[in-house]
C-alpha cells in the first residue's frame, strides 16, 4: 500500500513474524508504538496507494472525514480506519477500528478474520459483516464503539484500500485524528459502552 506499510512488512518477515496469526498482531502492535507522528495527507499520496471514489462492502478504507454534526458531538475522527459493513442513507456503515484501544482492536480483529469470504487474504479476500451479525455474536462485542454511519457528502479525499495482507498493520498504526477530544477520553467511553 505504502513505503510504511512495505517496511513494516518486511521488518515482521524478517523477524520471523507468521501473518494473521496473535504473534503477528502482538508485534506489530508493540512496532507501532513507536512511531509517533505519521503525516496522513503523505501516506495517502505515497505510490502504490490505491485510490477509488466510491467504498465496497467488506473492504478496509482510510479518507478523510468531517462530520455533519460535527458541533453536536463530543468528538470525532476526521481520518477514519472503516471497514464497509453495508450502505445505509447517504452513505455506507463502517466499523472505525480507531475507537478501540490496541489491545481490543486486537482482539476484535481476530474475531473478524473468522468472517471473511476466503483465508487467501489477497485481493478478492473481503469481510463478510452485516450489523445483524455483529449484534448476535456475543464475541463481536468490541463493534458497539466502532460503528458509524458515515455520509457521502462528507467525505473530504478519495477512499485509500487497505488490501487484505495489510489489515494488521493499518489496524494498530496510530492514525486516528480525533477532534474535540484525545485518544484517553475515546477508549474510556469506548470501554464503557462495551
Amino acid at each position: 500500500m505504502s513505503n510504511l506499510f512495505n517496511n513494516l512488512e518486511l521488518e515482521a518477515f524478517r523477524a520471523g513474524i507468521t501473518p494473521r496469526t496473535q504473534q503477528s498482531r502482538d508485534w506489530f502492535r508493540r512496532r507501532v508504538q513507536n512511531i509517533r507522528r505519521i503525516n496522513r495527507n503523505a501516506l495517502m499520496r505515497e505510490e502504490p496507494v490505491e485510490l477509488s471514489n466510491r467504498e465496497i462492502v467488506g473492504s478496509m478504507y482510510m479518507f478523510f472525514y468531517d462530520p455533519k454534526g460535527k458541533k453536536e458531538l463530543p468528538y470525532y475522527d476526521s481520518f477514519p480506519l472503516v471497514i464497509v459493513i453495508g450502505p445505509a442513507d447517504g452513505g455506507f456503515l463502517g466499523l472505525n477500528l480507531h475507537y478501540l484501544p490496541p489491545i481490543l482492536r486486537a482482539k476484535f480483529l481476530d474475531s473478524l478474520l473468522d468472517f471473511t469470504n476466503n483465508k487467501k487474504y489477497d485481493e478478492t479476500t473481503r469481510f463478510r459483516l452485516s450489523y445483524n451479525l455483529l449484534q448476535r455474536a456475543a464475541r463481536m462485542k468490541y463493534f458497539k464503539p466502532c460503528i458509524k454511519h458515515y455520509l457521502n457528502d462528507q467525505v473530504r479525499s478519495r477512499f485509500a484500500r487497505v488490501p487484505a495482507p495489510e489489515w494488521e498493520i493499518a489496524t494498530f498504526l496510530p492514525t486516528a485524528d480525533f477532534q474535540k477530544g484525545n485518544k484517553s477520553k475515546v477508549y474510556s467511553d469506548s470501554r464503557r459502552m462495551i
